[in-house]
């Protein structure tokens, strides 16, 4: 599927694609404003340069996350208001996989699923998957989700929603099918850094919330090395999520309250 506008944008203004834009900017700037020009490329490359630091990546990512995991035990034990199903929610897909003959979950949604079913085996609760975005050529994220479950994990998925384009959308969508069952108490399995965007999302349709993060980011950098402050790609891709999360707080604040 073809990359919306707002996808466009999103590349263009968060990292890398803003401080580049705005080096050049400053070099374009310089022939007739010297001093402003080289400012602001200077500016932009030290910026890329700190976010693409593990150091800096790790940071991001302890103040995004939750603090703790879900306790194992926790699984077994009875709260006052205890979870009645588990809501796995889709990250996205990897199209036209030519050794599977078609669509996949992405890397990120197969952390959710194994995470997920994980859980479900050890509560023995019904399961949920959420993602939408299929069209007659391609299954939805939820789809593909469920095939897998029961066919490579052998565990029965329950509901599945197909609507949804968003992480709001995602708890409309979810809670509509979750309320017709009686259900009002979830586990919510997604990434940890995805997590408070998504709590808020649910308890905005009144569904209560048990988190059950996976793949913690921010407890990746063990020991304080030479490498921690070297450049790399993958610190650039887990700021560039950072800054992602932080754009769609904001816009889930101005745009639905929550």
């Amino acid at each position: 599927m073809a990359v919306g506008i707002g996808g466009v944008l999103e590349q263009l203004i968060l990292p890398p694609g803003g401080f580049i834009i705005a080096a050049l900017l400053g070099l374009l700037l310089m022939p007739r404003y010297p001093r402003s020009g080289r400012h602001i490329a200077l500016s932009s490359l030290a910026l890329l340069y700190l976010v693409s630091l593990p150091i800096s990546a790790t940071l991001l990512l302890s103040w995004l996350e939750p603090v703790t995991a879900l306790s194992p035990k926790v699984v077994s034990e009875t709260t006052e208001q205890p979870p009645q199903a588990i809501v796995i929610l889709g990250a996205g897909r990897r199209h036209d996989s030519p050794e599977y003959g078609g669509d996949i979950p992405n890397a990120m949604a197969l952390e959710r699923i194994r995470y997920g079913v994980w859980l479900a085996r050890r509560s023995l609760l019904p399961v949920l998957v959420s993602g939408g975005l299929g069209d007659d050529e391609h299954p939805s994220e939820a789809q593909m989700m469920q095939q897998l479950i029961e066919e490579e994990y052998a565990l029965a998925v329950r509901w599945h929603e197909t609507q949804s384009h968003t992480t709001y959308e995602n708890a409309k969508y979810a809670s509509d099918i979750l309320k017709a069952e009686g259900i009002t108490s979830i586990y919510l399995v997604t990434h940890a850094l995805h997590m408070p965007r998504s709590v808020k999302s649910f308890e905005k349709f009144g569904i209560i919330v048990h988190p059950a993060p996976t793949a913690f980011g921010g407890s990746s950098q063990r020991e304080l090395e030479l490498s921690a402050f070297l450049p790399s790609a993958r610190a650039l891709h887990q700021t560039s999520m950072v800054f992602h999360e932080w754009v769609g707080m904001l816009w889930y604040r101005l745009r639905y309250g929550v």
